[in-house]
């Protein structure tokens, strides 16, 4: 079969486009997707604390889900994930519960075509995808250890990494800024990141997964990628089938899968196409751990 013909700006394998389209049957990203991971059946008897920047739109998602489900331990915290000051002021409050987190699914991301400024100084794209989800996922660790041997962090990635090579070029200062390729480089971040807490922490009963969701048809695609939208349109995955993968690693006992791995469409997936060469740049790790730890100011 042969793949389609795409006017978009990262050049796509055949064997990505499989994985984006022909298992067409589950996994959707972006901005319906969080919504859709706490409707399912399996987390209707849970507790379950939403992390929204927006209050409207968080308040109209906490509704919606408790009427669905009739699941009224659904909670609405408010942070917006692009500020290291407003994560660490969540994460303190939140820590006052005193409450074991058994599943914290990182599933915040941004793709921003222009290169924009947070007002601490970041990289926007770097500042949610990387920096962000660095930031929330060491300050949960001490509530996970709770919840151990139990506890999971399911960090929601992409495809679109298998573009890139791990850089410590962080914040895209060298060349001309391109939003596309600092979400992938963003998206091989995470990727590593998994690979290292999974090193990390695993003495603390803590299991880390990284997964690709798949490409679906909403909102945020059709703003962020409005061509590869349009040129697929019909051919995404819905919403309704994008809880699935992240649902699957909530809900598997641990023995079942392996911590620092790659997910997709419930299945170990590799995180490196054949003479992509990246494998050898996951080297880079340690010192960008060090970088990130120090961005974010924690002990």
């Amino acid at each position: 079969m042969q793949s389609p013909t795409l006017n978009f700006r990262v050049q796509i394998s055949p064997i990505q486009l499989s994985m984006f389209l022909l298992q067409k049957w589950r996994v959707a990203a972006f901005g319906v997707y969080g919504y859709m991971n706490f409707t399912k059946n399996g987390f209707n008897g849970a507790t379950v604390y939403m992390v929204c920047r927006s209050k409207e739109k968080g308040e109209t998602a906490l509704s919606a889900i408790r009427s669905k489900t009739g699941n009224e331990n659904v909670h609405l915290e408010l942070c917006d994930l692009s500020s290291i000051t407003e994560i660490k002021s969540f994460a303190n409050r939140f820590s006052l519960k005193d409450k074991p987190v058994h599943v914290l699914v990182n599933n915040a991301g941004l793709l921003e075509n222009n290169r924009l400024i947070t007002s601490e100084g970041f990289e926007l794209n770097f500042a949610v995808n990387v920096l962000g989800t660095y930031t929330i996922t060491e300050s949960m660790v001490p509530l996970l250890e709770k919840a151990a041997p139990d506890a999971r962090v399911i960090t929601v990635s992409s495809g679109g990494m298998y573009t890139a090579h791990l850089t410590d070029d962080l914040e895209f200062n060298s060349g001309s800024f391109d939003g596309m390729e600092q979400y992938a480089r963003n998206k091989r971040v995470q990727v590593a990141l998994t690979e290292k807490w999974s090193e990390m922490y695993k003495k603390k009963g803590i299991g880390f997964y990284s997964m690709h969701p798949g490409w679906a048809e909403t909102p945020g695609v059709a703003k962020s990628m409005p061509s590869f939208n349009e040129r697929l349109a019909g051919n995404l995955r819905t919403s309704e089938e994008g809880a699935d993968t992240v649902l699957w690693l909530a809900l598997q006992p641990k023995e079942k899968l392996v911590s620092g791995s790659f997910y997709f469409d419930r299945a170990e997936a590799r995180k490196h196409l054949k003479f992509a060469a990246t494998a050898a740049s996951h080297a880079r790790i340690d010192p960008i751990v060090d970088v990130l730890r120090s961005m974010a100011n924690l002990c």
